[in-house]
């Protein structure tokens, strides 16, 4: 991980936001679920982000849930070859379907910028292996399924007539004591 200064200011104060929306719990899971489906042992002796900051178990994970999704997996401790590997793990998971808005990016795991980011990324490939028919482990709640409904004719054409709760409502609602638009009425008693 770099070296970066604490900073001062807002950054030091979004650096603690950041680092407290950080959930043990939810590692927790992410470890254990990784662990159930690439069968290898997470390692312990390091920080989270620092077992999967070269990307390689990453890598292994993608390559179990959508073989061959990432074709060379490097083994070297350079830098940006580590960081290749985090991008090839990121590019798999947009093949198996996650959107962007789920997923990490390459810095936020390289140099612990966004770990809780991280967290809800390995989260969200869980869902969406239950959601791909992956038959091993799972991890938190299925993904929601869209549910189409088809309605008849007479039922849409009822549907038209109703004034939707948002609208407010159109009972006793009358013109009446409106003066808008009207001439000024002057009476006067000479006339």
């Amino acid at each position: 991980m770099a070296d970066r200064p604490k900073g001062y200011g807002m950054t030091a104060e979004l650096a603690d936001k950041k680092a407290a929306k950080r959930d043990p719990e939810l590692e927790a899971q992410a470890i254990e679920w990784m662990q159930a489906v690439t069968e290898e042992p997470f390692p312990t002796d390091v920080t989270f982000e620092e077992a999967l900051k070269d990307g390689v178990y990453l890598c292994n994970l993608i390559n179990i849930l959508q073989p061959g999704s990432v074709k060379k997996i490097n083994t070297s401790k350079m830098a940006f070859k580590q960081m290749e590997n985090i991008g090839n793990f990121l590019e798999g998971c947009f093949a198996y379907g996650l959107s962007k808005e789920d997923m990490f990016q390459t810095v936020d795991l390289y140099e612990a910028q966004n770990i809780p980011q991280v967290t809800n990324g390995i989260h969200a490939l869980g869902r969406r292996a239950q959601k791909k028919g992956f038959d091993g482990p799972v991890l938190g709640p299925k993904e929601a399924t869209e549910q189409r409904r088809e309605f008849d004719e007479a039922t849409k054409q009822a549907g038209q007539a109703v004034i939707g709760l948002q609208m407010g409502s159109n009972q006793g609602a009358s013109q009446s004591g409106m003066s808008f638009g009207t001439g000024r009425q002057i009476h006067s008693d000479k006339y």
